[in-house]
């Protein structure tokens, strides 16, 4: 089992493969971490590393812990979507727990969240991974996303606000519960059958006041946005992160770089490919994908995410984890389509994982590299993730996970499965929880 080791004085990985995530080609040498932070890197002063606990790296590879931009901890892994909001929230509280524990099972020390099915799911699990009592990631919380009438996706996990005054009150009501930030559902999504991914269901004035009073309160905005229109909403309004992005034109196109220095795109790319080729097995055939639109969506989504990325937008990785066929702990897939659909080197991919995502977490400056200062969030991965991006897919060759300086794991302990919904046998009103052999 993973768990969580009070941290020595000093911890040094002696002869590893250092990826710094400044954008260098990684380089041989030590790192040195004291306490919490990283100190020295590259050549160590034997001197100040005396009386450290030593790592034998023997050419591994050290970097920075993952982000996922895009955070679903309360997603049961499911294809019963309005079960989501049926499931009592006793047992639901464990799943996300679990999912915390299998995102940094995962080596993912960084994670923003995207949306809650409940209203304090989110806040209970980033406070209890703060105060230590269990082990996760990083975490910025979400409440449930608002929706205006008549534009829910799921009706059981959403907050309903309506006209700007309605969402300025229902904005006030998400921070009162101690959230990070506000999730907008601003457009459909094709496999509800009903909701169309190039409907906008939110005017110019609801997203203008939702995002007014969200950063009046210091509160960041993201926003399921899909369609050309909603797009060029959130870049008008200040939305900080847009969700899919999928059928950006060319007017959207430009106001994203021009506005570059401030907003995030994560494509949630993992949920495109995974419904159009993997949700078989769970009633949506690759024909009722394609019928519906999910081909046409991800050939225009990767050529508009291809061209952001030419003019220097920055894009996220994070694919809409937690549904049955985008499994937790299936989190690295992101980072293969970067490279393989998107034409990011794997360089460019890590760079986004982890420099980028310290700069979304908005700890920039100790957050997602390895260097001195820098907060202890370390992965030693068994294999060059410059040669093969999917080793980071691989918990087996991720042999040690640090965070905060503490390991999380080390080499030789079993990562716990990841949590699975059909464990949860239902029976009436009533779910009892049942290990499977």
């Amino acid at each position: 089992m993973t768990h969580v080791t009070e941290p020595s004085e000093k911890t040094l990985f002696r002869n590893v493969s250092i990826l710094d995530s400044t954008g260098a080609e990684p380089y041989p040498g030590d790192v040195l971490v004291e306490n919490d932070r990283i100190v020295a890197v590259g050549e160590v002063d034997e001197s100040r590393a005396e009386g450290a606990r030593v790592i034998e790296g023997n050419g591994r590879t050290l970097m920075s812990g993952l982000c996922d931009a895009h955070t679903h901890f309360s997603w049961n892994n499911s294809a019963d979507l309005d079960g989501l909001g049926t499931m009592p929230v006793e047992e639901h509280l464990l799943f996300c727990l679990e999912s915390a524990r299998t995102y940094i099972d995962s080596g993912y020390t960084m994670c923003l969240g995207a949306a809650s099915a409940k209203d304090r799911l989110d806040v209970v699990c980033r406070d209890a991974i703060n105060s230590g009592r269990f082990p996760g990631p990083r975490y910025l919380a979400n409440g449930p996303e608002i929706a205006v009438t008549g534009g829910a996706l799921t009706h059981s996990i959403t907050k309903f606000a309506d006209g700007p005054e309605g969402m300025r009150k229902a904005v006030r009501e998400l921070v009162a519960l101690g959230v990070d930030q506000i999730k907008l559902s601003m457009t459909g999504e094709e496999i509800t059958g009903t909701q169309r991914a190039e409907d906008t269901y939110f005017s110019d004035d609801e997203v203008a006041a939702a995002v007014s009073e969200a950063h009046r309160r210091g509160k960041r905005v993201c926003a399921h946005a899909r369609s050309a229109e909603s797009v060029k909403m959130c870049v008008r309004h200040g939305v900080d992160v847009i969700y899919h992005a999928s059928f950006t034109d060319e007017e959207g196109m430009d106001m994203l770089e021009a506005n570059k220095d401030w907003v995030w795109v994560a494509p949630g790319l993992n949920w495109l490919v995974a419904t159009l080729y993997e949700a078989e097995a769970f009633g949506f055939p690759q024909e009722a994908a394609e019928a519906v639109g999910y081909k046409k969506e991800l050939d225009i989504a990767v050529a508009g995410l291809r061209e952001m990325h030419r003019r220097g937008v920055r894009i996220l990785p994070g694919g809409d984890y937690g549904f049955a066929w985008t499994p937790h702990g299936t989190y690295a897939r992101d980072l293969q389509h970067f490279v393989e659909l998107l034409g990011f080197t794997p360089m460019e991919a890590i760079l986004s994982a982890t420099a980028l995502g310290g700069e979304l977490m908005m700890r920039g400056d100790e957050l997602g590299k390895v260097q001195s200062g820098y907060l202890a969030d370390l992965i030693l991965v068994d294999g060059d993730p410059l040669a093969d991006i999917t080793v980071l897919q691989d918990q087996d060759k991720l042999h040690y996970i640090m965070k905060d300086g503490r390991f999380h794991k080390e080499q030789g302990d079993a990562p716990a499965p990841p949590p699975d919904q059909d464990e949860l046998v239902t029976s009436g009103t009533q779910h009892v929880v049942e290990r499977r052999p």
